[in-house]
């Protein structure tokens, strides 16, 4: 299989992938951790608690991982031939999936999650905790939510321009 198919399946794969990350990460934006907060203390807290350790345990993880090296490996195919069709928005979108999605949910997200973890969902601190917890996680989920959504644009155009130029 020439070169040029393997890359472009790749591509296909990954608006595929970036897009259901997107879908993830707006759901919990949009409602997820919105009604958790609506059920009020202890509840909201425990239940996601218990999402975060058992989405680590899901079919999320693989993809999140599989996507990220994807991406990764697309990106140096991009830079290496910067002079093909679509190979802008391929750097644009796997380079703002790798930062703003996995970069900002390894350095942001996983220990707020952490924290959150080891903190009580009883007692006084607990609402204070989960306050904190809600406004930081939010703003960097909608970081994420918002990088997967450009991500998948732009790998989508990348691989349009380079059905084009086939």
């Amino acid at each position: 299989m020439p070169m040029e198919l393997v890359i472009n399946a790749l591509l296909g794969l990954l608006v595929v992938a970036t897009a259901i990350m997107a879908g993830v990460y707006f759901c919990f934006s949009a409602f997820v951790v919105r009604s958790l907060d609506a059920i009020g203390l202890p509840a909201g807290m425990a239940a996601m608690q218990s999402i975060n350790r058992l989405i680590v345990r899901s079919a999320f993880l693989p993809l999140f991982f599989a996507s990220t090296a994807l991406c990764a490996m697309v990106f140096v195919v991009g830079w290496l031939d910067r002079q093909h069709a679509g190979a802008w928005p391929l750097l644009m979108g796997s380079g703002l999936y790798v930062a703003g999605m996995f970069a900002v949910t390894v350095l942001r997200n996983v220990p707020l999650n952490n924290a959150l973890d080891a903190a009580s969902a009883q007692g006084d601190e607990a609402r204070e905790n989960w306050r904190r917890y809600m406004r930081a996680w939010l703003a960097w989920n909608h970081v994420r939510t918002v990088s997967c959504i450009l991500s998948s644009t732009c790998l989508l155009v990348a691989l349009v321009q380079r059905a084009q130029a086939a």
